[in-house]
């Protein structure tokens, strides 16, 4: 990686702040084209294709709507402890993920009075949240941007000995690496994590590891050991996992100390009583998460075979998504979003040529590998 490319990303944290680009549908373009919710099948979140777990609107009809949230969320993080092996005090629930991403820059990135700016190094291209997260806190940004080689097995790829390098250059407070990454799927292994958690504890910093679509990884390794340790804190979302969208429920696995700092820097009442009710019922489906990847896999081989037919390309991605390369991101957008299909054009990724498409149940699959054949042939 060139020195000249890591100044140019740092000055990032002096330009004008503007939010982070999200998928999902926006009902002011809809509206625009004359069509309703319920008229476009959205492609464009990456969550589980089951649907929220059976039951769960019995659920939420019996809660109590007239007292507070429990502010500790106890009865999820004693839930969340039982399946996932780790001690409460280790864990911390939040309002979705996302949450949390802006409580880690909070806690760790914003400089006390007359303090210079603290460093954050970002894993690029990737969510944009961390960055958004990162600027509101005032830190100085770095980004360790992946090595494209189109027609390698796995196109997007970093040199971890040289991303470790920089975070001990940068003495990075905070790195944020998405695994599998979103947009481009890779799936970092464990030792290439180990690396960077070895860097970021020599550096005095925290490496976050977003885990927001593990879940859906056929052949995962265990991360979790990993966070029993000061420097790393593990993401995960359960908006994804159980298709909560509306909810907004994740959590964080880290040590005490980290996690208390955090818990100091959450207003009360974040997490709502439907979302921990919501959650409680969702651990409790054992068989769900494995009927989840299982469709996944199954919708996802059939997308891919039919996309490669059409001549598109379709990169590797062992997530609950794709991304495929098709010459103009958003126009494809544009030209699908008219025939009721919405995927998300990743031009805010720095991939203006790619679009990235959620994995939907089989049927939606199929009416979207035919909307965009048929555009393929005639453009």
């Amino acid at each position: 990686m060139e020195e000249s490319f890591v100044q140019a990303a740092a000055s990032l944290a002096g330009q004008g702040f503007g939010r982070p680009v999200h998928g999902s549908i926006r009902p002011s373009e809809l509206r625009a084209l004359g069509l309703e919710p319920s008229q476009v099948v959205d492609f464009s979140a990456s969550i589980s294709p089951l649907g929220p777990p059976a039951g769960l609107w019995e659920v939420l009809q019996k809660v109590d709507l007239t007292t507070y949230p429990d502010p500790e969320n106890l009865a999820l993080r004693e839930e969340l402890s039982r399946q996932l092996g780790t001690p409460e005090e280790t864990i911390l629930v939040g309002n979705g993920s996302t949450e949390i991403i802006h409580l880690l820059a909070r806690a760790f990135l914003s400089p006390a009075t007359g303090e210079a700016a603290k460093s954050a190094l970002l894993l690029t291209p990737t969510y944009g949240e961390y960055v958004g997260a990162c600027r509101l806190a005032g830190a100085s940004i770095f980004n360790c941007n992946a090595n494209f080689q189109p027609e390698a097995a796995s196109p997007f790829s970093w040199d971890m000995e040289d991303v470790a390098e920089h975070i001990a250059a940068q003495r990075a407070t905070l790195t944020f690496v998405c695994n599998p990454n979103n947009p481009t799927g890779v799936y970092l292994d464990e030792h290439a994590i180990g690396l960077l958690a070895e860097a970021a504890d020599e550096a005095g910093g925290l490496l976050v590891v977003d885990e927001a679509y593990v879940n859906f990884v056929a052949d995962r390794w265990d991360s979790l050991p990993l966070a029993g340790g000061p420097p790393v804190v593990i993401l995960r979302s359960m908006t994804k996992d159980y298709a909560l969208t509306g909810l907004r429920l994740g959590y964080a696995v880290a040590s005490p100390e980290v996690i208390g700092r955090l818990a100091s820097f959450q207003p009360d009442w974040s997490v709502n009583s439907l979302a921990q009710a919501a959650g409680l019922h969702a651990l409790r489906d054992d068989s769900y998460l494995a009927r989840a990847r299982e469709a996944v896999q199954r919708s996802k081989k059939m997308l891919t075979k039919r996309l490669n037919e059409s001549g598109y390309q379709v990169l590797p991605s062992p997530a609950n998504f794709l991304l495929v390369e098709v010459g103009d991101g958003r126009m494809m957008r544009e030209q699908l979003l008219r025939r009721g299909l919405v995927v998300r054009d990743c031009a805010s990724f720095g991939l203006p040529a790619h679009i990235r498409i959620g994995i939907r149940p089989e049927p939606d699959c199929i009416k979207l590998a035919e909307g965009m054949g048929e555009l393929r042939e005639n453009p």
